[in-house]
């Protein structure tokens, strides 16, 4: 009897902090993410869409809780229980199971569970199509009922590049130390074909060129550690070779001042070991050819 006045209590609570009906509706431009449906009864009462953010879920390790670092597009959505539905609340438990079952409908797998001393606070994870999605779920509200609930997801990807290179940097950074990165060239993974997305980059480059008749320079490829170092080697060389053709074919370069150099993964500018420190080795750098 003690339970049932308990959770009789819970809900009347429940009802007395809920907003007015008419304010029951879903924030302007919000909905529900593209593989799950929400709990009945429920509306979403904050919502952000940020096209590329990161987040740090926690994850049950072998040996203890860990934290994976996800990068990419995040959104956050709270959901409020309805007056309609606040007279029977889902448990903590009710709401997360019913999570983690279309998660594993999905292909997906339960990463933590956090049990009742923390809400049932769970990460699941869903690898489809080649993207990484991580879902992180806080039930909450009195007692042991959900009268509301939160999901924050990432759907891991790569940023888009919107600062590319500047030929009066590039020129700066020759000046100052002879070599120099150029942002914003890109290429598929174990490819050499230059992304479409690449041509703006290489645009400044031609620019530097041009306005500096006498300049000659090396065009460096760089790779992570990832794979066959012989093989990574080769790659590099033939991506500074792509980046010539394009300067030559697109832009009339002389390809007597452009030399091409793989450097592999041996010259790094950051760890291996992460996916940012990889990231950031993936690279092409400008070196100036000089006697003098």
């Amino acid at each position: 009897m003690r339970l049932i006045m308990s959770a009789l209590a819970a809900a009347m609570l429940l009802v007395v902090a809920l907003p007015s009906e008419a304010q029951q509706t879903d924030t302007a431009g919000s909905k529900d993410p593209k593989l799950l449906t929400r709990m009945p009864g429920f509306y979403i009462s904050e919502y952000t869409d940020s096209q590329f953010d990161a987040h740090e879920f926690v994850v049950q390790t072998p040996k203890a809780l860990g934290k994976q670092h996800a990068e990419g597009h995040l959104t956050y959505w709270r959901y409020d229980i309805t007056t309609a539905a606040a007279a029977l609340p889902p448990s903590w438990l009710q709401t997360a199971r019913n999570y983690q079952n279309a998660v594993e409908r999905l292909g997906g797998k339960k990463m933590y569970d956090a049990g009742l001393g923390n809400n049932y606070d769970s990460t699941f994870l869903i690898s489809r199509n080649g993207t990484d999605t991580w879902i992180e779920l806080h039930p909450r509200g009195g007692s042991s009922a959900s009268g509301m609930y939160t999901l924050l997801i990432v759907e891991v990807q790569k940023m888009q590049q919107d600062v590319g290179a500047n030929a009066d940097a590039l020129k700066g950074g020759l000046a100052d130390s002879g070599h120099v990165e150029v942002p914003g060239i890109f290429f598929d993974t174990a490819k050499s074909d230059i992304k479409p997305e690449s041509g703006p980059a290489i645009d400044e480059i031609a620019k530097l060129l041009t306005n500096n008749p006498a300049l000659k320079v090396g065009i460096v490829g760089h790779t992570d550690m990832a794979g066959d170092a012989t093989g990574n080697m080769r790659l590099s060389q033939t991506r500074a070779q792509s980046v010539i053709a394009d300067l030559v074919s697109r832009h009339g370069i002389a390809a007597a001042r452009l030399v091409a150099f793989g450097a592999g993964p041996w010259s790094p500018v950051a760890s291996n070991k992460t996916d940012d420190g990889r990231a950031r080795n993936r690279r092409v750098e400008l070196v100036e050819i000089t006697t003098k």
